[in-house]
């Protein structure tokens, strides 16, 4: 039974299969559930993109439909418009039609204008536009120009290591960052000044500094201010030119003077030092003296005998060697000395030295110098006795081109032998060979040789040493600033010279640091002080104020290209940096009087400094710094205008504690108090303007604390809007002299006034039905107060000169609406 119920079921299961195969019109499935899944999202997703459109613009117009606008009728509208032809010419009409040609002519004289005023104020507002742009970027280059570290015209060896920037990493707030060495040159400058400013004897800047050299125990150093004093020690020629002295005659035979007397007493000491450190060997006796010392130092220098001397020997020393040894100690009565005991030996020699002796600045006359030349090139010339060669050369200046390198081995003595060898008169007689200026010198040790071939990086202080005693001091400074441990020492070497007027200074403050000056006379650099003092103070301004401001103050007599005063620039400039106001400029106390200020003690005009440091800050924007120097420096109308402009836009916020509004009204209530106590008056309309804004200010404090019958009763005091409508024009053309400060809160004081009013109207309103106490009547009358000041309201707003900001009007006028 069952078998023929499945069997059955089975046979109807395959008719109903062979039925449906049948049927074409139905497709296979040929997907299973999850592709046709897939396969319905893709199609969604095309069928959204194509009706986004479509379905953003029946959003938008049933949002827009619901707040009662038709935005197929606006689109119509928008797009019937056309701003092409606001401001273009009218087309010309018919010659027969006088009124519309005389209208077209005027409409177009007037689009004519209004399109040239345009083209004018687009070119003038582009003209200040570059104008201020050009202004910034010459203040911007300087600031880049003054952390940059010049190397003069040498190109930048970038295969060295570079040297540490000078604008270190700052330690934390409140530290110096002065190093001991700056700090001890400091001190100096700051007695040095002192005395300046108090007009007592004026002190030597290089004795001064020269203290700080013994006290760092730095043999280097000290040496460095001894040449710098050495070389320093010249006749000064008052009321000339820096170049002028500089390049005149007498001044360089000075230079070349002292350099010599530098070398020969350094190279004593030298001596001195090498004699007593070899006693048993130097067997040092006899009578002391230059001679005495110099034959000790030739037992320890040539202990070994030295082929091809001539001329025999003294106390068993040549003599040629020991002749060379006392010039180049600089002692001409010992070389006398030997030349005497030798004087068979050395032939005519004998006289001419004599002649060199009783010379004037070590020279020969130019008869005898011309016989020891000949006799020079003749028989000396090839000679295997080089300190013969080298003392012809010397007491002769002939060949200089010969170095002497057998016995001139050290850089100290080949400068001094060429510094002897250095002509001044020009006599026409001397060949190339036998002659060189003093120019020729210092450009072959600056431009031929320059610091590779002194490997100036490992020995700063001997390439410092090289310029500096061939009066090439302005590249000596240079060369020595860009070493950042000897940056300190080479600025006050700078700050010596220019004290004693022997800097040669740039003319542009935009310079090179070393920079060649067209008109100068070749080698002659000059050095960018102001620059090289930025340079150096900039390190420390911002932790040391103090000291920054001492070394400014060498400033104080030059001048920008501007004409500005440097020093009144960079004290400005400290002052706004380091915002150290106080303690710079001086503080007012509550008695209105000034506390002095640093800046007191340079006895200048100290309010000129305060007014331009309130300038500046006032460019920048700092209203508020600016608002106390200015009342610092004593100017009232500039305190009250830049108080005025602080307190308008904060008027009509609410006050909350530390907020801007609170902490400029403090301010501003000082000020007045101060000034109405002291009588302090400004121009009238800034006064009237200030104390108007203060008034405001207490208003909207009322108004936003709730106090709205005390606010408008100080509304009602103000006059500043009109109550009735007696007073509306009255108050219309008395609104035509309010500043820009009042007219700016004009708004905000209307809708104040006016929300004041609609509250008050709301009050009588919910109080209720009428009572003994409050009759109908008055409540009639006060009601209908209430809406006439609200109507004089209205009407000052649309009658005023003025467009007042965003929706004011429309405001006004509905709740003016609610109250009738």
């Amino acid at each position: 039974m069952d078998m023929e119920g499945f069997g059955e079921l089975l046979q109807q299961a395959e008719q109903l299969a062979a039925e449906t195969e049948g049927v074409s019109e139905l497709p296979h499935v040929e997907r299973n559930l999850q592709e046709i899944q897939q396969a319905g999202e893709v199609l969604r997703s095309r069928t959204l993109t194509r009706t986004s459109q479509e379905t953003a613009d029946v959003k938008a117009s049933i949002l827009l439909g619901t707040k009662g606008l038709d935005i197929s009728h606006i689109s119509q509208r928008l797009e019937s418009l056309s701003a092409a032809t606001t401001f273009e010419p009218l087309e010309p009409v018919k010659d027969t039609d006088i009124q519309g040609f005389l209208k077209n002519e005027r409409d177009n004289a007037l689009l004519s204008a209004i399109e040239e005023s345009r083209r004018r104020t687009f070119a003038m507002a582009e003209k200040y536009h570059w104008e201020s742009m050009l202004v910034e970027w010459e203040h911007e280059k300087q600031k880049i120009l003054h952390t940059l570290l010049a190397s003069g015209e040498d190109a930048l060896d970038f295969t060295q290591e570079a040297e540490p920037s000078f604008v270190s990493s700052m330690g934390p707030p409140g530290r110096s960052a002065m190093d001991n060495v700056e700090v001890a040159y400091a001190r100096q400058i700051y007695i040095y000044n002192e005395k300046v400013v108090n007009e007592q004897l004026q002190p030597n800047l290089g004795d001064l500094c020269s203290n700080v050299a013994e006290s760092l125990d730095d043999k280097n150093v000290s040496e460095l201010w001894a040449m710098v004093k050495q070389m320093t020690d010249v006749p000064l020629v008052l009321g000339t030119e820096t170049l002028k002295s500089r390049t005149s005659l007498e001044m360089q035979m000075a230079f070349v003077k002292q350099a010599l007397c530098f070398l020969e007493q350094s190279y004593k000491n030298y001596v001195m030092a090498t004699v007593y450190g070899n006693l048993q060997q130097a067997q040092l006796g006899g009578i002391p003296g230059t001679y005495q010392l110099v034959r000790s130092f030739l037992n320890v220098k040539l202990s070994a005998p030295m082929q091809g001397l001539q001329d025999g020997e003294i106390e068993g020393q040549p003599v040629w060697a020991l002749i060379y040894y006392c010039l180049r100690c600089g002692d001409l009565m010992a070389a006398m000395q030997v030349v005497n005991r030798a004087q068979h030996q050395l032939g005519e020699f004998h006289n001419w030295f004599m002649e060199y002796v009783q010379g004037d600045d070590r020279r020969l006359p130019p008869t005898t110098e011309n016989k020891l030349r000949l006799h020079y090139r003749r028989a000396l010339r090839n000679s295997t006795d080089p300190y013969k060669r080298a003392v012809y050369c010397l007491i002769g200046r002939c060949d200089v081109t010969d170095n002497h390198s057998e016995i001139a081995d050290k850089t100290d003595d080949y400068l001094w032998l060429k510094l002897n060898q250095v002509c001044f008169d020009d006599d026409g007689n001397s060949s190339p060979q036998d002659k060189q200026t003093l120019p020729q010198l210092q450009s072959q040790l600056l431009e031929e040789y320059g610091e590779s071939h002194f490997a100036a990086n490992q020995h700063p202080y001997l390439y410092f040493q090289v310029l500096f005693l061939t009066a090439q001091f302005e590249a000596a400074i240079a060369f020595l600033f860009r070493m950042d441990r000897l940056r300190c020492h080479a600025m006050h070497v700078a700050l010596v010279l220019y004290e004693l007027k022997l800097l040669l200074k740039s003319s542009a403050q935009s310079a090179q640091l070393l920079n060649q000056d067209s008109a100068d006379p070749r080698p002659v650099r000059r050095l960018n002080f102001i620059r090289l003092l930025m340079l150096y103070t900039r390190k420390f301004e911002p932790t040391d104020p103090r000291e920054a401001l001492q070394y400014f103050y060498f400033l104080r007599n030059e001048s920008d290209n501007q004409g500005e005063n440097i020093f009144m620039r960079c004290v400005s400039e400290l002052v706004i940096e380091s915002r150290e106001f106080d303690m710079l400029l001086g503080r007012l106390e509550k008695d209105g009087s000034r506390k002095p200020g640093l800046i007191d003690k340079f006895r200048g005009n100290t309010r000129a400094v305060i007014n331009k440091v309130a300038s500046i800050a006032e460019n920048k924007g700092l209203f508020e710094d600016a608002v106390k120097l200015y009342d610092l420096a004593k100017n009232p109308d500039k305190v009250l205008e830049l108080m005025n402009k602080l307190l308008s836009p904060v008027i009509p916020q609410i006050s909350a504690p530390q907020s801007n509004k609170e902490r400029l009204k403090n301010m501003a209530l000082a000020v007045a108090e101060r000034y109405r106590n002291q009588g302090i008056t400004a121009a009238k309309n800034l006064d009237s303007t200030f104390y108007l804004l203060l008034d405001l200010i207490t208003f909207f404090d009322e108004y936003h604390s709730g106090n709205i019958d005390r606010a408008i009763d100080i509304m009602e005091k103000l006059k500043l809007v009109p109550l009735s409508q007696e007073s509306v024009e009255e108050r219309v053309t008395a609104f035509k002299n309010f500043s820009d400060e009042i007219r700016h809160n004009l708004s905000e004081v209307l809708l104040a006034t006016m929300n004041i009013l609609f509250t008050q109207y709301k009050r009588l309103k919910g109080t209720g039905p009428a009572t003994p106490v409050r009759p109908q009547r008055a409540m009639e009358d006060r009601d209908s107060q209430l809406r006439r000041q609200a109507r004089a309201l209205i009407t000052f707003a649309g009658m005023i000169p003025y467009r007042m900001a965003g929706d004011t009007n429309a405001r006004l006028v509905q709740m003016e609406v609610l109250m009738n």
